[in-house]
């Protein structure tokens, strides 16, 4: 596939002809002979240094990865979902594959509303079978096993049946998941059998969860191939499952699951400093938003102010709130929706749009502009937050790097369970009105159509075209900010991988801004009011962000700090 990309004009010259730093020393490295990898789970990242071991590819082992997520944390992805893929070759060729779930074929934009004609509670249309999209990590897998996959099909599930037959302990992250989330998580008797004891209660942390039922719908897969999942009895439980949950027409049917299909296309790439991005394109609007910040802050010298300066974060802040005001009205399923993207990403258009930002006030209200080749600008719609989505980053012996963010949108999906995996509740990631004064929502529910998405899987080249980071995050719309405050970490300050991902978040909402607590951001709230942020909220971030990252002749694996005391036992 032919990569969309907007070369660098005069990117020095924008930057002052700024120096960056050299790459910081080599610290914290996690490596394996043929590779590196790094998952949100201890254990998911072990399945896939054992396939890199094995001699995979690193197809193979982001696979293994999905998969052994699947069994070990089932609150945030695994094959109930969808997911996007990045690939980049050592040589800077770079393909994409986009296993996003859809719409059911009958689906129609009113899909959401009451008799009425009312948007429900947000949680009335998640814990149905409204929300269930038909799932893609499946078809996503078979496809770019296909196409770069080393090992046979049947070896990557090794680690996951293994997991699921043997048994896994709960961890803090997942007891915590289990007691804020019981609605969705104890839907089913299958699932309370699983997780819960005779009270109801979640099972204490440490306890031992053998799932035999997951363990063979994996062999049935590893045997079977894709059709054992979009065909056959596994599709039909699948279809049932949904339609029994589903209170109006056009509920998912057997035809929609035997229907779908992964698609491969066309990266988005761009160039920040001397440095190419490359990401994952529509229906996600993660590649667009992450690149529109990062090209809407190159004229600006970040190395100079420095990480530890409002001023920094404040220019962040306003790239931020330009960007999602232009993701907000131009992105969706181009297989629906006119999408712009070169327009986006073309250099003279945010020239324009970086020339509105200040570093000494904060604009009064971020406005959609009119990108070349825009030839509608649709309404805007509403969006939940989610907490069901994990990143993985892996490369192998050759260079090869993949880059996968895999959901089920909220914690546990919609709750529902077929064959020990919890199906996603994706669809409740369209826009649920589907006019908004009087104009047409680009996001809104059609038949066969794969809502809009945040997530932003990325793999940059350095400036002489070596691999030298994938990177990608979790927590719904704040994934791009949270990837492309990771790639500022990595080029403008030099930082390590860790590094990178613990630097403090901070998010525009609009003209409401979030400051993590607990960082030297809260010292700073006065500093930011001084720069116009006069709306600001203190609170934990909702991220979880992961990364491969060149230094020296080493990668540097890590997954974000702010999981510390959560993923291992104690």
């Amino acid at each position: 596939m032919r990569n969309i990309f907007v070369t660098s004009l005069a990117s020095l010259a924008l930057a002052g002809c700024a120096t960056y730093p050299a790459p910081a020393p080599q610290d914290t490295v996690a490596t394996v002979p043929a590779g590196a990898v790094s998952a949100a789970d201890p254990r998911a990242q072990e399945a896939g240094e054992a396939i890199l071991a094995k001699g995979g590819s690193a197809t193979d082992a982001a696979i293994a990865v999905m998969l052994a997520l699947t069994v070990v944390e089932p609150q945030s992805s695994g094959i109930g979902g969808g997911g996007f893929l990045v690939r980049g070759e050592a040589d800077g060729d770079v393909t994409t594959f986009d296993g996003r779930e859809t719409a059911p074929a009958a689906a129609t934009p009113d899909w959401f509303l009451d008799d009425e004609g009312n948007v429900p509670p947000f949680m009335q249309s998640v814990r149905s079978g409204l929300s269930v999209g038909v799932p893609g990590n499946i078809a996503l897998a078979a496809k770019a096993h296909a196409a770069h996959g080393k090992l046979a099909w049947s070896e990557l599930f090794g680690p996951a049946i293994e997991l699921a037959r043997e048994g896994f302990q709960i961890n803090p992250r997942m007891h915590d998941a289990l007691g804020r989330s019981k609605d969705r998580a104890a839907h089913t008797a299958e699932a309370r059998a699983l997780y819960y004891d005779t009270f109801g209660e979640p099972l204490p942390v440490g306890t031992l969860v053998q799932n035999e039922a997951l363990a063979r719908t994996f062999e049935s897969l590893a045997s079977g191939g894709r059709e054992a999942f979009y065909s056959g009895t596994r599709a039909l439980a699948i279809a049932t499952a949904v339609a029994a949950d589903t209170p109006k027409p056009g509920a998912m049917t057997y035809e929609d699951i035997a229907g779908y299909e992964a698609k491969e296309r066309n990266a988005v790439c761009s160039s920040y400093r001397t440095y190419r991005i490359c990401s994952m394109g529509p229906p996600t609007s993660g590649g667009v938003a992450v690149q529109q910040m990062l090209l809407q802050l190159e004229r600006f010298d970040l190395a100079s102010l420095g990480a530890d300066n409002p001023v920094t974060w404040h220019l962040f802040l306003e790239s931020q709130r330009l960007a999602y005001a232009d993701r907000e009205i131009y992105l969706a399923d181009t297989d629906f929706v006119s999408v712009p993207v070169e327009g986006l990403l073309d250099r003279t258009y945010l020239a324009g749009r970086s020339a509105l930002i200040s570093p000494q006030e904060s604009l009064a209200e971020a406005k959609a502009g009119t990108p070349p080749g825009a030839t509608t600008a649709m309404a805007d719609g509403d969006e939940p937050e989610e907490h069901g989505t994990s990143h993985f980053a892996v490369v192998d012996s050759e260079n090869t790097m993949v880059s996968y963010t895999s959901t089920i949108e909220g914690a546990f999906g919609s709750g529902l369970m077929v064959g020990g995996f919890y199906l996603n509740n994706e669809l409740t990631d369209f826009s649920r009105s589907p006019v908004v004064e009087g104009r047409e929502v680009a996001n809104r529910v059609e038949g066969g159509k794969r809502p809009r998405s945040s997530m932003s899987p990325t793999v940059i080249y350095d400036s002489q075209g070596r691999p030298f980071m994938a990177v990608g995050a979790a927590g719904g719309s704040t994934i791009p900010v949270t990837t492309a405050r990771a790639i500022i970490g990595a080029i403008d300050f030099g930082l390590s991988a860790e590094e990178a991902l613990r630097l403090p978040f901070m998010m525009a909402f609009g003209e409401r801004v979030l400051l993590e607590e607990g960082t030297w951001l809260e010292d700073q709230a006065e500093a930011f009011r001084a720069l116009g942020h006069e709306d600001l909220v203190i609170r934990q971030a909702p991220i979880k962000a992961g990364a491969l990252l060149m230094r020296g002749d080493r990668w540097q694996s890590a997954r974000d700090p702010r999981l510390e005391g959560f993923v291992d036992m104690p």
